[in-house]
């Protein structure tokens, strides 16, 4: 399929960026001293590529990878307590095909959604800087282009939400960014008529399940 190949090689050049010393500096060493619960693995230590469905109808936007989770299994919200949470919602609401997600082999599957986030590498505190989001934010852009069907975008937490206004303010989709306000379970239609953006965190699964079948 040609969007799937596409996403793919989009997906390694991710893999393959260095356009971001502190961030590249962070994971390394992350994944050089791991964390005691996970002396014995062998972390990711790169940055984390997107996951899911190429025909993926929604879109499920965070902040960044996890040090210890992502940085580690090299798959997005997994390995950690923010996948613990994600894949038993995306579960109920019909979108993965098992509700826990381990590692990279672990079998998980998505149907008609695609994961991403705003920052490919973790960052320190989990706080990417202003330029850092700006050198990731071309990849959203590709993502976006390349992802067809796509009719939903979830933003997981506020930086996540201002990511996708910018790629919107970005690309022609609205002159300005005024009349969107963060909020948890916020909804608004962007101007192209194609994507709603929401937000949430707590109420993800309410939300998520709603999108569902929009």
């Amino acid at each position: 399929m040609a969007g799937s190949a596409s996403l793919a090689a989009l997906n390694a050049r991710i893999v393959a960026c260095e356009l971001c010393p502190r961030l590249r500096a962070h994971c390394a060493q992350v994944a050089r001293v791991r964390r005691r619960a996970y002396a014995d693995c062998e972390y990711w230590g790169r940055p984390v590529p997107s996951f899911g469905d190429a025909r993926a109808r929604v879109l499920a936007l965070g902040l960044a990878p996890g040090a210890h989770g992502s940085n580690r299994t090299g798959r997005m919200f997994t390995g950690d307590g923010s996948g613990d949470f994600f894949y038993p919602v995306l579960h109920a609401a019909g979108f993965a095909s098992q509700p826990r997600a381990t590692s990279l082999d672990d079998g998980m599957q998505l149907t008609g959604l695609w994961v991403s986030a705003v920052a490919h590498c973790a960052p320190p505190g989990n706080k990417p800087s202003p330029e850092e989001l700006r050198n990731c934010s071309h990849w959203l852009d590709e993502e976006m282009r390349l992802l067809k069907n796509l009719r939903v975008v979830v933003c997981l937490g506020r930086i996540a939400f201002d990511g996708l206004l910018n790629h919107a303010a970005r690309t022609g989709k609205f002159p300005a960014r005024t009349g969107f306000t963060f909020a948890h379970g916020a909804e608004y239609e962007l101007p192209d008529g194609l994507i709603r953006g929401f937000q949430a965190r707590a109420k993800a699964g309410r939300i998520l399940m709603k999108s569902r079948h929009a």
